[in-house]
């Protein structure tokens, strides 16, 4: 057996086995049926030392985006299998991505004896499946989910030498802390009535996807207020407002596809200049909106920075110390518009939510690119 030679695999194999196995003993004790194991600490290492080596290599000029789970044939549901077993190595990884470099599609990765090997492909992992995914060149993101069709989410993120490990504890130390923020660290699972994921998240994660950077303003239902800190006149107001993406949340059994759609065509407005508005059914009221300091309100100086990472040190930092004017007229929009919330995007991934925090009175950010690799 090939031994890891990337430091921070085998620095965080043993914390991501002790995650595995909290949260597989606690479903198992509300549920008896559930099998999974927590994955041994020489899988993890392995599967991400060869995902590491293999996103540093260059396959006809392009950077590899691969997905890997941990799990044997038998485990997956319509495998596409291999003839023959495939080793475990950067080079063979590279070769292989541009055939998976599609969303959904998985390298089934299992072992015989020390070795580990690749046997084929699978769009269906079990829940408690061990997912290591190539995000970018030396940015590997380690995730699972709590059933086979629910939302994935972030164990750890490592970035050459830097391991970042969500802390799910952010719900009750963070005080006033966003839903959408707990969710993602899987502290909560929150489901939209459709029985899909939360649609904040996916809007969160369609938004960053574009990579465009951009900003999006959730206001309370049935209030004008928001008006107050938006220049007039909006040149994209929706009038009247939007509803398709609120039916599909509010429908049951509503196609995750449709959901999709209409999550993307929220989000894809985010790219344009300006504020994105919608209120917290997801009716859609405006785009392009220029935001303004409501009138006679002081000027946003300061904000509390949190990061759901372990070991993160809380910050008291000025909003354009996080970002450009995205960042500081969000910032001054929550200030103002104190039941609303911001999600802003910037065009280098960093994902930031900035929500009033009533018992701290201040504008808190959450800092949350970590949650949405």
């Amino acid at each position: 057996m090939i031994q890891p030679t990337y430091p921070a695999a085998r620095l965080v194999a043993d914390v991501v086995k002790a995650h595995f196995a909290r949260h597989i003993g606690a479903a198992r004790a509300g549920d008896s049926s559930i099998v999974s194991e927590a994955p041994p600490p020489i899988a993890i290492a392995s599967i991400i030392d060869a995902a590491f080596w293999a996103s540093l290599r260059r396959e006809e000029g392009q950077a590899p985006k691969i997905s890997l789970a941990f799990l044997s044939p038998e485990e997956a549901r319509h495998p596409l299998l291999f003839a023959s077993k495939l080793p475990l190595v950067p080079a063979l990884l590279s070769k292989v991505a541009p055939a998976v470099e599609r969303p959904g599609i998985h390298l089934g990765v299992w072992q015989t004896g020390d070795d580990f090997y690749v046997w084929g492909t699978t769009r269906e992992v079990p829940a408690f499946c061990l997912v290591v995914e190539v995000v970018a060149s030396g940015l590997i993101v380690v995730k699972h989910r709590y059933e086979a069709f629910g939302k994935f989410v972030n164990v750890a993120v490592l970035e050459g030498d830097q391991i970042k490990i969500v802390d799910e504890s952010v719900g009750r130390i963070i005080p006033d802390c966003p839903i959408v923020v707990s969710s993602l660290a899987g502290a909560i699972d929150h489901k939209s009535p459709s029985g899909v994921t939360a649609v904040m998240i996916q809007l969160a994660a369609s938004m960053r996807h574009h990579g465009r950077g951009g900003a999006l303003l959730v206001v309370p239902t049935g209030t004008e207020t928001w008006r107050d800190s938006i220049i007039a006149p909006v040149l994209y107001a929706v009038d009247p407002p939007y509803s398709e993406l609120s039916q599909l949340a509010c429908r049951k059994n509503t196609d995750p596809d449709d959901l999709k759609r209409a999550v993307d065509a929220i989000a894809g407005l985010t790219a344009v200049d300006g504020a994105t508005i919608i209120n917290d059914r997801y009716d859609l009221l405006a785009f392009g909106a220029k935001i303004t300091r409501r009138r006679g309100n002081p000027p946003v100086e300061q904000v509390i920075v949190t990061e759901p990472v372990e070991g993160s040190a809380r910050s008291v930092s000025t909003p354009s110390q996080l970002g450009g004017t995205r960042h500081l007229s969000a910032a001054q929009f929550v200030n103002d518009q104190r039941d609303a919330m911001a999600l802003v995007a910037s065009q280098d991934g960093r994902f930031t939510i900035f929500k009033w925090s009533p018992r701290e009175e201040f504008v808190h950010a959450h800092r949350v690119d970590a949650l949405l690799l």
